[in-house]
Order: C-alpha cells, then structure tokens, then sequence
C-alpha cells in the first residue's frame, strides 16, 4: 500500500467514544443489506414465509467471525488480502480469487444500480436506466474526488438508511408467536428452490466483498490516523485496537442481520401471507407492499432501497479496486489523489461504469438479483479457506495469528458455507 499525505491528528482524532470506533465493520454490515440483498431477502420472505427467518439468526456469529478475520489480516500485516496472498501464496490462486470476485462485484453492482433506478421511478416516476446512470456517475464522483477520511462520514450517515426497514415492521400486523416459533423451529423443505434461497441468502449476507472491504479499510484507517501502525510493527496497540474491531465487527454485523431479519419478516406477514410468492425486484416489493401495508411501508421501503444502494455501490466498486491494485502491485487509497493511484480509480470506473452499461440491457432482473447472490455464495467458500490459512501463518500474522476460538468460529464459518452450496448442487440431481 502506498504511503498516503498525512492528515492531522486534529483532523482524525482518536476518541474513547464508542461510537468513534465504529468504522470498517458498520459500514461493510450496512453494505451486506444493498438492493440486491434486499430483493434476495424480500424473495425469501414472499416464497418461505417466515420460515427462513432463522438464516439470519444462524449467518450472525458466523458472520462476525470472518469478518473479525478479515479485519485482523488488515490491522496486522498493515495489507489488504490480496497484497497478502500475493506476497505468501501463488499467483494463481491470486488471479483465480480476484478475478472471480471482480466479475461477482460487477453483477452485483449493476443489480443495485437497476434496483436504484426502478425504485427511483416507483416513487416519483421518470426513466429507471437514467436514474441508475445518474447514481452510478454520482458514487463515481464522491470516490474520486472526496479524500477517506470524509469520505467515510459521509458513508456512516448513509447506514442511517436501514432504519426504514426496522419502522417498517412497526406498520404492517405481526404474528409474534408465529415469527418466534418459526425462528427457532422452522419447516425445512428439501428441495433445490428452498436449497438455492438458503444459499442465496447465505451469499448475499456472508459475501467476499466485504471481507475484502473490511481489510482494506483498517489499512486506510492505519494511512488516515499518523499514531496508528500496523500491529506487527507497534503490537503495543494490539489490545485496544482488537477491542475495537470486536466491537465494531459485533455491532456493525448485529445491525445488518437484525435489518435483514426485518425485511423478511415484513415481506413475509405481508405478502406470503396474502399469497404474492413471487418477487422479482427489491422495487417490486416495495410496489406490492403498498395495497398490503399502505403508504408509508412503501415509501420506507422504496427509499430505503435508494439509501442502501448509494452505500452499497462504492464498497463494491472500492473492494474490486483494492483485490486487482493489491493483485497488481499498483498504489491504492481513497486517500490519494487521481493522479496519484489512476489504476486504482481505473477499476472503480471501469467496475461502475459496466454495472451502469447492463442496467440499459434486457436482462432479467430476478436472474441478475439472484444469483449474483448465489454466485457469491459459492466463491465465498475458497475465499474464506485462503483467509484462513493466512490468519493462522505467523508470516503474515506475526505473532498475532488468530486466537483459537475465533479459527472455530470462521472455520465453522467456512465449513458452513461449504455445505450449504454443496446440498444445493446435490439438490440439482
């Protein structure tokens, strides 16, 4: 990583508030829940019903674990993952695993692009794809031309979006005793349609960008604050900044899973329960939610979409950014300047600007939504079993490998993931 201008302490100061620690990991959990998140969610509610709630519940601790993973390789070695694999692996495995999330990154962000653009018209009509044109253009621009360490506040404030999702509840008739029985006890169907949901909904909450996000952003937090280095070079601040990522991690991961909870159960008490199973846009739900549970719900919904989105879509872009600069030893940090790292803004131009392009091509939004959710379910998998072996090699973590209940908490991570995506395929045949 590139040695980035300082910035004054008195413009980052360190703070013991605890909102002042939340960061990397609130902003990469918000960013789990975008569009395409919230179509995934919305399909899993409208076709199961509250039945796949308890995803959510199961997906939390695994997902703090890995990311908390994640989040350490980064404050350790001072390195995002794919410098690391990089430097200590093959380049193989460094060209398979970027590329495949450079192509998952792409799908994903064209789906919230056209989500973005649809809701945009749901709510106040006119032109989807040029509304989607529009917020492609204007997540470019703030990218490119905001320095991170504002950058990043701006991004913080936008995490405020999910609340729609949580008012939403407030206004449409739950059955408590039915979410919390099928919370803790639900129907299991064996077959490929439930299979492929649950792995949808496992992707769309455990996905590879984040743990490429989250690692490069404690990178950038070590560049942003002059006091901070990396671990294996000052292991004096070891205790207090892995009590941060801990917190961080917890809540930022705790709040996703809780706004995702919230959108299943509310399309589930609304339009499972009045027979609508099918849903082919986040946009279509927020439409179909409107006669079910009135005004309000729908413009929470419909606007919410939008907020995530404008979230969601630099992480995308960003971590796709940071994977192939990383691969390619260029400089990266949304600290510099164009001039300064062209390659890296490069790829997040490059990344938006062919999302922007498929939302003006006949695709089928609920292909496109859904599996770029399967798709990175499945690459998930060989990520995480990198990052495993890399959290645990003292060349890369020093003495700082990972503690041995968090290696059983991302190896169970791991290896739920790995039987998830392999009961779907064995549900194919």
């Amino acid at each position: 990583m590139s040695n980035n201008p300082a910035t004054s302490d008195a413009a980052v100061p360190p703070s013991n508030s605890w909102l002042k620690k939340l960061g990397p990991g609130l902003i990469s959990g918000a960013a789990d829940d975008d569009p395409s998140g919230i179509a995934t969610y919305s399909q899993a509610g409208a076709q199961f019903g509250t039945n796949m709630l308890w995803t959510l519940l199961f997906t939390y601790p695994l997902m703090v674990g890995i990311q908390m993973v994640s989040a350490q390789i980064g404050r350790v070695s001072g390195r995002g993952l794919s410098e690391n694999i990089r430097k200590h692996y093959s380049t193989s495995l460094l060209y398979f695993i970027v590329g495949l999330l450079l192509v998952a990154n792409i799908i994903n962000i064209a789906a919230d692009l056209a989500a973005m653009g649809d809701s945009l018209k749901l709510l106040m009509g006119g032109p989807a794809h040029w509304y989607a044109l529009a917020f492609g253009v204007v997540s470019l621009g703030l990218q490119i031309f905001i320095p991170y360490h504002r950058y990043v506040r701006i991004l913080k404030w936008l995490t405020l979006a999910l609340l729609a999702y949580v008012a939403t509840v407030f206004v449409v008739r739950i059955s408590w005793t039915e979410v919390v029985t099928h919370t803790f006890f639900p129907t299991i169907s064996w077959t490929p349609a439930f299979a492929t949901t649950v792995v949808a909904v496992f992707g769309t909450t455990i996905s590879p960008y984040l743990f490429f996000w989250q690692a490069s952003q404690e990178v950038e937090e070590l560049e942003a604050i002059p006091r901070e280095k990396a671990l294996r070079i000052a292991p004096e601040q070891a205790g207090e900044n892995f009590r941060r990522i801990k917190l961080d991690t917890m809540i930022g991961m705790g709040f996703s899973n809780l706004v995702a909870f919230f959108i299943v159960l509310t399309t589930a008490m609304t339009l499972n329960t009045h027979g609508i199973t099918d849903i082919k846009t986040s946009a279509e739900a927020a439409s179909a939610l409107r006669p079910l549970a009135g005004d309000f719900a729908f413009y929470l919904f419909g606007a919410g979409i939008i907020g995530t989105g404008l979230l969601a879509i630099p992480v995308l872009a960003g971590s796709a950014a940071y994977a192939m600069a990383g691969a390619f030893k260029w400089k990266h940090s949304l600290e510099l300047s164009f001039s300064g790292a062209k390659e890296f803004y490069a790829i997040i131009g490059l990344a938006t600007v062919i999302g922007i392009a498929f939302c003006f091509m006949p695709l089928d939004p609920i292909k496109t939504l859904y599996w770029s959710a399967v798709i990175n379910g499945v690459i998930a998998v060989p990520i995480m079993v990198v990052m495993m072996l890399m959290a645990s090699n003292k060349r890369v973590m020093g003495r700082f490998v990972i503690s041995k209940k968090l290696t059983v908490l991302a190896c169970l991570c791991t290896l739920v993931m790995t039987l998830v995506v392999g009961v779907m395929f064995f549900t194919f045949f």
